[in-house]
């Protein structure tokens, strides 16, 4: 079997192409794009569980790290202990539960600012207006973005993380965009520095810890660039999706729409199984550090290895009726967002964003209806959900 993880076929719908993978080459070996690929459950988390034999600080893009100057800023996803769980600690201080938790209101006003001209329509694309430009607004102001950049910013990122056509690099228009906002970024840290305001990136500057000496360690300017790099990009993208998804995946499924919006209190529920059942980051990316045999097939030091998150997700041997959209199932270990050292830092953010989001839709829209004839899916690295959706309210 094949396995291209920049095909339009795999693009429009992986699950068969997982379901052959988990099967058939369970350790599967791509000679021409030089990768391998873990498909089955119990070995993509053994994976995230070994972050020194399965190393993230080559990137973790199916390519591997950028190599241009991109490719030298410090983001906690591409390091490896303990220089990772440094910076985890230092940026936790300042991305804390509390912080997260407080924000409520402020994204419910947020929701209301780009839902209430849907309603007033009763029409429009559901990823363009709304649940790209919420997450993106909600990072934006946690981050301390003026109002007048955010727009900006959030297109920057869209032409960052797009594949050209018939390629698989996001181009020299997409590390524009790129360095465009690492300068951005750079320009604001020193703003703040300078001028500290009730925001992230001041907290971010003020956060310190001991080290192993017992003197103060704080983090650089680059790294909270590269923080902020990270944050705006997968933290927005993933809650586009995620809100996208669950909305679709409950339309497809009557009677589990029907008990969500007469019980708001079943949205989480309803939440954590579409990151199941559909995560928006579909293929972690990882290098082997050492000579691995599995399942009979032995993975050369240095190789690339992608941990396919998205058939893990649906394997047989871990749920029961994976391929089912069951919201009242239970899942002891959440693999959308990572798993071990590499558990992603704002998986907190998307999940609050997405049951404000959705409770704001189901409460006032006494009915939705997604065009999925209609419907355009995104072609990013890493990243699965749609790029446009019609949608009518009544």
């Amino acid at each position: 079997m094949e396995f291209d993880p920049f095909s339009d076929v795999f693009f429009n719908d992986p699950y068969p192409t997982y379901r052959a993978l988990r099967d058939e080459s369970p350790v599967y070996h791509n000679r021409e794009q030089s990768f391998y690929a873990l498909s089955r459950y119990e070995d993509v988390l053994m994976a995230t569980l070994k972050p020194l034999l399965f190393s993230s600080a080559e990137g973790v893009e199916v390519q591997g790290r950028d190599k241009s100057e991109l490719g030298v800023l410090p983001m906690i996803i591409s390091m490896d202990p303990p220089k990772q769980i440094r910076q985890r600690k230092l940026v936790s201080m300042a991305f804390t539960p509390k912080t997260i938790a407080v924000l409520e209101d402020r994204i419910r006003e947020c929701v209301g600012e780009f839902l209430d001209p849907l309603l007033e329509r009763g029409e429009g694309d559901f990823v363009k207006e709304f649940t790209s430009c919420v997450p993106a607004d909600v990072i934006s102001l946690l981050l301390g973005v003026p109002k007048s950049e955010r727009q900006r910013l959030r297109e920057l990122v869209e032409t960052e993380l797009t594949l050209e056509p018939g390629t698989t690099t996001v181009g020299a228009k997409g590390k524009g965009a790129a360095m465009s906002r690492v300068q951005y970024f750079i320009e604001l840290v020193m703003t703040r520095r300078a001028s500290p305001e009730m925001d992230m990136i001041s907290a971010l500057i003020a956060a310190e810890i001991k080290n192993d000496d017992g003197e103060m360690d704080q983090l650089s300017d680059i790294e909270i660039v590269g923080f902020c790099m990270l944050l705006q990009a997968a933290g927005a993208e993933t809650a586009t999706k995620l809100m996208s998804n669950t909305l679709l995946l409950l339309q497809r499924n009557p009677e589990s729409l029907r008990r969500v919006r007469a019980d708001h209190s079943l949205l989480p529920g309803a939440i954590e199984e579409a990151l199941r059942f559909w995560p928006p980051a579909q293929i972690l990316g990882r290098q082997a550090t050492e000579e691995i045999t599995m399942h009979g097939v032995t993975i050369p030091k240095d190789a690339r290895v992608m941990l396919l998150a998205g058939s893990a997700s649906r394997d047989e041997r871990q749920f029961d009726k994976p391929d089912d959209y069951d919201i009242d199932r239970e899942i002891n270990i959440q693999l959308a967002f990572g798993h071990g050292v590499h558990k992603c830092i704002g998986a907190a953010l998307a999940r609050l964003e997405t049951r404000v989001a959705l409770e704001e839709v189901l409460g006032r829209a006494e009915s939705y209806e997604m065009d999925e004839s209609r419907t355009e899916r995104v072609k990013m690295i890493n990243v699965a959900g749609y790029s446009s959706i019609p949608i009518r309210f009544s």
